[in-house]
């Protein structure tokens, strides 16, 4: 009978079918680079390190010596400091110790307090000369190197270390130095050094461009 809730005879019976679930909202695109590997990262201090005492710290103290009196390269305010020339003979000593024979495997003849007591006033492009011919020399040693061997273990001016820590310890020793050289030849020539120049209203190393003093 119409409104017992009962069947009416004859309707069709319509079964309802469920809606199919939405699909997934698509995931957002990735814009993150992939995760650099720790032989990526090995390699990125390496060249880093490379590329900070040649082609960085080296050429700012050729421009600083290259712009000193020849009597002021040698100039020291007392007794308890170094001169330009010393620190030069010094950071030579350090990179030769600790890259060229101790991560190099040479032959380590150094005589560190010598660097400091010396007092005949070598000339500045022999000075020079014995910086970048090690610092070149350190270089190779670097560029040899793989990611995997910056962890092993080096004894070196009687510490324990790694390669990793000999290559960051003679990377911070060289920026220390290198900016005493700087102080010291302002201090001489009362003059800035020209490192760096406007370009298009950005700082530049002036040894980056073809008629900078450094070049």
């Amino acid at each position: 009978m119409p409104g017992d809730g009962g069947a009416t005879p004859g309707a069709l019976s319509v079964q309802r079918v469920p809606s199919p679930c939405p699909p997934p909202p698509a995931p957002p695109p990735n814009n993150h680079p992939p995760e650099p590997s720790m032989s990526d990262l090995s390699q990125a201090f390496v060249d880093y390190s490379r590329t900070f005492l040649l082609q960085e710290f080296f050429p700012r103290i050729r421009g600083a010596v290259e712009q000193l009196p020849a009597e002021d390269l040698w100039w020291r305010p007392n007794e308890a400091s170094n001169s330009v020339g010393n620190l030069i003979l010094h950071l030579s000593g350090n990179v030769r110790q600790w890259i060229v024979s101790g991560v190099g495997g040479r032959p380590d003849d150094r005589e560190r307090q010598r660097e400091f007591d010396h007092r005949d006033p070598l000339p500045a492009d022999q000075v020079l000369a014995r910086l970048e011919g090690t610092l070149r020399e350190a270089d190779e040693v670097l560029a040899a190197l793989g990611g995997s061997d910056l962890l092993a273990p080096r004894t070196i001016q009687g510490r324990e270390t790694t390669i990793l820590g000999a290559i960051y310890h003679v990377v911070e020793h060289f920026s220390m130095h290198t900016g005493q050289i700087a102080y010291i030849a302002k201090l001489r020539l009362g003059s800035d050094l020209g490192f760096y120049r406007m370009v298009d209203g950005v700082a530049r190393p002036a040894w980056e461009r073809p008629d900078g003093p450094l070049g």
